[in-house]
């Protein structure tokens, strides 16, 4: 009997203690995209430092200096996120599945979609994209095998992913919020592993 391997899209990792490097110190990680040739996710819960939305829409001339006061909700309360320490120059859309590219739009799960194109950016600041979203820049990216590996090795909690705590749940609440949905208080959380 062959064992089909169980792939994590949709789910959220929670880095534990001891994870190893400031990338993912205390990080929620939504996973857009896990199979046998490795995975891809983006961090939810850290902001990137010294950008802000309309800063960014004006760096890309998405829209002119004189209309960053003006913007639509959500690109209105956007914040711009550190999603991973790969490619940090590229940016990455997690948004509500309201909102669809037919070229470029990942469908990750029934309620929540990828997309990493201009367009998507474009629609936010005219009013006319997804009811909700989320920006990063970079990604976080694993090898094949890697992500088990540090599965494995107690680096990563896995747990189903809540739509409200990826756009609507406080930033700085979101690490406590995703461990809550395992019943796990953080101050019990011990940097040593364990082993049966």
């Amino acid at each position: 009997m062959t064992i089909e391997p169980t792939y994590l899209d949709g789910q959220f990792l929670i880095a534990m203690p001891g994870i190893g490097g400031d990338s993912f110190a205390r990080s929620v990680v939504y996973l857009c995209a896990h199979s046998a040739d490795g995975a891809m996710g983006l961090i939810i819960n850290k902001p990137a430092p010294n950008l802000s939305m309309r800063d960014l829409l004006v760096q890309l001339d998405i829209i002119p200096e004189d209309r960053r006061i003006r913007l639509p909700e959500p690109a209105n309360v956007m914040r711009v996120h550190h999603g991973g320490p790969v490619e940090t120059g590229r940016g990455f859309v997690l948004h509500s599945s309201d909102y669809h590219l037919e070229s470029s739009t990942l469908p990750v799960d029934a309620e929540i979609s990828l997309t990493a194109t201009l367009e998507v950016l474009k629609a936010i600041a005219d009013g006319r994209g997804p009811e909700h979203a989320l920006l990063a820049l970079g990604y976080a990216g694993w090898a094949p095998g890697q992500l088990e590996s540090e599965i494995q090795q107690n680096g990563w909690l896995t747990v189903a992913a809540s739509p409200e705590l990826v756009f609507e749940t406080r930033l700085e609440d979101r690490y406590d919020r995703a461990l809550a949905l395992l019943g796990i208080n953080p101050a019990l959380l011990s940097t040593e592993a364990g082993h049966a």
